[in-house]
């Protein structure tokens, strides 16, 4: 038996100091091992063993991980700053990871407590009461994190507690005993970590009776003091529109939280995919091209670069994650319907506009063209945008000057793979040209690759589309690509 599993079978305070690690403790000796000093002393650990910290955060490696290990390692509370959809809520719950796998607390109390330094009335009571035969249960570190989504009709009572009347006459304790409170969130999380979203929501006087609870360690609660030395670690998040949008952080409350940590969009389409892949949830036999999975995650890019999009609010990592499962999920339905293979292509991303239009909070110009073009449009530039990163040195004046020619080519939207290529050989180069960017013999990724140069000559301005139909570019945009746009 490992000097762990030996621990965990203990059932009682006096089995309990028997096994390695507490063997000459004493109740109340006053040797009390701090949650923040927990957290410390793994993340040393898994610093000096090269271990990952926080798996499944990407991106964050040369800027948020680092400023989030000086904060745990001083052992600060924190706060998390940033806008929607840049992973503030998983980097919270993945320092759970930074927790013992199970710590003993008092059996039989609604606050969990340490058996050898009890904080609670209750706990200390039950200790005194039965000395080593104190019965003890063993939390696991995923209950030992509580989350909070703070909104304004949050109170004091549901974060602290609440005087609890029939409590007390049971108890025999007056109102103000901290025995005949109904805890909140906060003391059920002690000897844990607690978490609060979106803190600028909460009601300034929650925010005072949070900041008084942890930093003095009590709290009125309907006139009554009521005093909780609590052990808990607190991290928070927010973003930064709801300072002015919703509410602020009160001023004590932020003075006293130890760092503030900005958090950030993926900086690198790379990036980004690496993150869209990770999340995303599709059947494993839709092929995604490299070049469409790029086109996806840009998207997002062109968004928050765009004009008519609300930057306060930001374009959520979200949109490319949704945007590639409703993206493939209408590549299956068209392989299940029309046996076509089950290969994503540009008119998939078109279809999958929901996932777009509901990420993107517009200005007064966008709504003015409304969200399905306004989303068209940042297809069109993404598009453009992977097509001239890749493939931008391509030499295509054969195909421009096909359509230029007065040529249109309706691009088949269903069908076998094999009569997709044929028809892609209508227009001069175009075949060729979608092997080489496929990189692959496979008929329907050719035939992905064809819609996808297409599509990024149109974001160029080198053609002009309509629906399925791609044509020689008006007569407009042909003078502005002998100018500026050339």
């Amino acid at each position: 038996m490992t000097a762990q599993s030996e621990a965990t079978s203990a059932k009682t305070l006096g089995e309990l100091l028997q096994t390695p690690g507490y063997v000459g403790r004493q109740p109340f000796d006053g040797r009390v091992r701090l949650v923040q000093d927990e957290v410390r002393e793994n993340l040393t650990r898994k610093l000096r063993a090269g271990e990952e910290l926080f798996p499944g955060v990407v991106g964050y490696d040369d800027t948020v991980i680092p400023q989030l290990v000086n904060a745990l390692l001083a052992r600060q509370n924190f706060i998390l700053l940033g806008l929607r959809g840049q992973a503030k809520s998983r980097i919270l719950r993945a320092i759970t990871g930074l927790l013992d796998d199970v710590v003993p607390v008092i059996d039989g109390v609604d606050m969990p407590d340490d058996p050898l330094n009890p904080v609670g009335a209750e706990g200390r009571h039950l200790l005194e009461t039965h000395g080593l035969e104190l019965p003890i249960r063993w939390l696991p570190r995923a209950d030992r994190y509580v989350e909070k989504l703070a909104t304004p009709d949050v109170t004091v009572a549901d974060l602290v507690g609440d005087v609890d009347p029939i409590k007390a006459a049971r108890l025999g304790t007056s109102l103000g005993d901290v025995r005949s409170m109904h805890f909140g969130l906060l003391p059920r999380a002690n000897r844990g970590i607690f978490s609060v979203n979106e803190l600028a929501d909460l009601a300034p006087k929650v925010q005072v009776a949070l900041f008084n609870i942890l930093q003095e360690g009590d709290v009125q609660i309907k006139g009554y003091p009521i005093r909780l030395e609590l052990d808990v670690m607190l991290v928070f998040s927010a973003n930064p529109e709801d300072y002015t949008a919703r509410g602020k952080i009160v001023t004590p409350l932020k003075d006293r939280i130890g760092s503030e940590i900005r958090t950030h969009y993926p900086t690198d389409v790379r990036l980004g995919m690496d993150i869209t892949a990770q999340e995303a949830v599709r059947d494993e036999a839709v092929v995604v091209p490299d070049f469409i999975a790029e086109l996806i995650e840009e998207i997002a890019f062109q968004a928050r670069e765009d004009g008519r999009v609300d930057k306060l609010s930001g374009v959520s990592q979200r949109l490319p994650i949704s945007l590639m499962e409703v993206a493939s999920a209408n590549a299956e339905r068209r392989s299940l319907v029309s046996g076509d293979a089950p290969v994503v292509r540009v008119s998939d991303v078109y279809a999958g506009l929901p996932a777009i239009t509901g990420k993107m909070e517009l200005e007064y110009e966008g709504e003015l063209k409304g969200a399905d073009q306004v989303a068209k449009d940042v297809i069109r530039k993404a598009a453009g945008a992977v097509y001239a990163r890749n493939f931008g040195s391509a030499d295509t004046r054969e195909l421009e000057k096909w359509f230029e020619g007065g040529n249109v080519f309706r691009f088949p939207q269903s069908g076998d793979a094999s009569a997709g290529v044929k028809a892609t050989r209508e227009v001069p180069g175009l075949s060729d040209f979608a092997a080489q960017v496929a990189g692959s013999s496979d008929d329907a990724v050719r035939v992905s690759a064809a819609e996808f140069i297409l599509e990024g000559l149109y974001g160029r301005k080198k053609l002009s589309r309509a629906e399925e139909l791609y044509a020689a570019p008006e007569p407009e945009t042909r003078q502005q690509r002998g100018g500026r746009w050339n």
